[in-house]
């Protein structure tokens, strides 16, 4: 049986990543064939990949990445705050988010099959990386923004906003600022979609109709209320973040800045989380997975 030196353990580390006790025990059984090794723990990375899909991968982080007058958007998905903090996944969501504005990608199932400098897929370089950190890990959706000019925003790993405009810079800045804090629908009332403000107007008439007042006073109650909602949910309309005795709109007209458009991603947004288990039951958890 061939001896597993120590020089042959850091080689299989520096190339996978992994442990230095998960590499010395790769390299046992394939008898010291350090490409074995490697092929048996991509084997076995898949097999890891597969069983921590069914786990919820509601945490993560925001990524941008900018090339002239594109920007992309893109959200990884993991299990913990801690996992999203490391490195490994960081440069993995940088990586991915390159390559997928290079490409010209937003499709997350074609993001996958995307190559990387290194000659890997990304979902060859996803497994790798669920092996190595020990979560599910996914890349859930991106989104292209291209303008004139481009103001990017970022709050922490969780929020993260691309607007489309023309105009004064620091303005523009202040915008992507604000449309993070506010999560706006819309640039102004007419972009918001009609099925949002139909929904909007139906609730409205059910709460009118209960109060038993004339339909003619109804009709008034709802339109009032709708004008309300779209108060709040469009970004002209929206009072200022920095300066909230002015709405958005007069800012932009002050400043001769115009927006075209903008995009808004906050992590784990749409995903049903899990109640959160009690300390014994993530023991329990934690001991059956490793079964």
């Amino acid at each position: 049986m061939t001896a597993i030196t120590a020089s042959m353990v850091k080689e299989l580390r520096d190339r996978t990543g992994l442990a230095m006790m998960e590499c010395k025990k790769a390299l046992t059984e394939a008898n010291g064939d350090i490409e074995l090794a490697i092929d048996n723990l991509r084997k076995s990375g898949q097999a890891k990949a597969a069983k921590k899909a069914g786990n919820i991968a509601a945490d993560g982080a925001i990524t941008i990445v900018q090339d002239g007058n594109k920007a992309i958007l893109v959200e990884v998905n993991c299990q913990t705050d801690f996992v999203a903090k490391d490195e490994n996944f960081s440069n993995f969501a940088h990586t991915v988010a390159a390559a997928a504005l290079a490409a010209g990608e937003t499709d997350a199932a074609k993001i996958a099959e995307l190559k990387l400098a290194d000659g890997q897929s990304v979902e060859e370089a996803r497994i790798a990386l669920v092996q190595k950190i020990g979560e599910n890990i996914q890349v859930r959706r991106a989104k292209i923004v291209e303008g004139e000019q481009l103001a990017i925003y970022k709050h922490g790993l969780k929020i993260g906003v691309v607007v489309s405009y023309t105009g004064d810079a620091d303005t523009g800045k202040g915008i992507a600022m604000h449309v993070a804090a506010f999560n706006p629908v819309a640039v102004n009332a007419e972009a918001v979609p009609a099925d949002l403000i139909a929904k909007e107007k139906e609730i409205a008439e059910a709460k009118a109709l209960e109060s038993g007042k004339p339909a003619n006073i109804v009709e008034k109650m709802v339109t009032g209320s709708v004008e309300k909602y779209l108060n709040e949910v469009a970004l002209d309309r929206q009072m200022y973040v920095i300066d909230n005795e002015k709405k958005v709109a007069d800012v932009l007209k002050a400043t001769g800045t115009n927006v075209a458009n903008f995009v808004r991603f906050e992590v784990g947004e749409g995903i049903e989380k899990k109640a959160e288990l009690s300390f014994a039951e993530e023991v329990a958890a934690a001991q059956a997975a490793a079964k």
